[in-house]
């Protein structure tokens, strides 16, 4: 099912022994004692327990970043698109990492198998009751990465906080010092960019949002209760449509046809921006699309669809967010 996600994620849009050997972690990684057993209890409920602590760690994209973020560096990537246009990692310095692939379900495992690593770190997803590269549609070839050693990961589910928090529990027990100087300043920033979002939608109590991602076959309205940005928005004060007729087999969106593009009527739209160059041309060319009286008012912005993991970029999201809402005009929508 996660390559419907991820579909529209693309089309809106070995290292030699020695190398892999030098990659294998960070100080920090190194300090925590590899000699005792390690145990962790991730985001599906799964305990997994070993003799000792990880060193040698391959990671998704996604929790590859929130992983570094903590000063953990896994010694290889998979992605579902090239890492140098991966919202998470285009800034990451990634040399002495190996990339297992860039294209949602397909994992070169037999140079995963190379690495010997010891554990598999992904976002689960409960929907799916999958962790990333291991869901419905993936070549079973590419599944197979999970035989290399245990997979654990924290959850899209509730909230970005939740999941950023189950990375960070994840990294300590690894041996990273969440304490750090770089790390608390990103946490400072976080909570400040939430206490202005809040102000924000505060002074805007009547002000709505809708998120979609525009494609030439039709338009898709996301479903709050599977984005948790989406949620968090909410939490934090913004009124988030939720549409009414969820795909039954795939609920995290709504599918709308270009005819009925004008179902919903937000003040704001948020326009997932996995593919955004992708996704403009494909509103510009139906003429329904400004039926939106947003669309018309040009009251759009981008959405961080499904791919916020760490304090740091969301805090770069919530302020621009927070910009739009405060340029944003409640009356649009009526």
């Amino acid at each position: 099912m996660n390559s419907t996600r991820t579909t529209l994620s693309i089309a809106l849009a070995l290292l030699a022994a020695s190398a892999a050997l030098s990659a294998c972690g960070t100080e920090a990684q190194l300090e925590a004692d590899a000699g005792g057993p390690w145990s962790f209890t991730d985001a599906s409920g799964k305990k997994v327990e070993l003799d000792a602590t990880p060193q040698r760690i391959i990671a998704d994209a996604h929790a590859a970043a929130a992983l570094m973020s903590f000063g953990i560096r896994p010694i290889g990537i998979y992605s579902d698109k090239p890492v140098d246009k991966h919202p998470s990692l285009g800034d990451e310095e990634l040399d002495g990492i190996e990339i297992l692939g860039e294209e949602w379900g397909e994992i070169d495992v037999a140079t995963a198998a190379k690495l010997n690593p010891d554990l598999i770190v992904a976002d689960y997803w409960p929907v799916d009751k999958a962790y990333s590269g291991m869901e419905d549609g993936v070549k079973e070839e590419s599944k197979k990465l999970a035989d290399l050693a245990p997979v654990v990961g924290s959850a899209q589910s509730d909230s970005i906080v939740d999941l950023i928090e189950g990375y960070e529990d994840l990294a300590h027990s690894l041996g990273a010092d969440v304490d750090a100087p770089e790390v608390v300043a990103n946490k400072e920033r976080f909570e400040q960019a939430v206490e202005d979002f809040e102000a924000a939608t505060a002074a805007k109590p009547n002000l709505d949002a809708l998120a979609v991602a525009p494609w030439d076959d039709m338009i898709y309205v996301a479903v709050p209760e599977h984005a948790p940005e989406l949620l968090d928005f909410q939490r934090w004060g913004l009124d988030v449509i939720v549409p009414d007729d969820p795909n039954k087999g795939f609920p995290y969106w709504e599918n709308l046809s270009w005819e009925n593009a004008d179902k919903y009527q937000p003040d704001l739209l948020l326009i997932d921006d996995r593919g955004y160059t992708l996704s403009k041309k494909a509103m510009e060319r139906q003429p329904t699309w400004e039926e939106i009286d947003a669309a018309a008012a040009g009251a759009t912005t981008k959405w961080p669809a499904f791919w916020l993991h760490t304090y740091e970029d969301y805090a770069e999201q919530l302020e621009r967010l927070t910009r739009a809402i405060e340029d944003a005009d409640p009356s649009i929508g009526a």
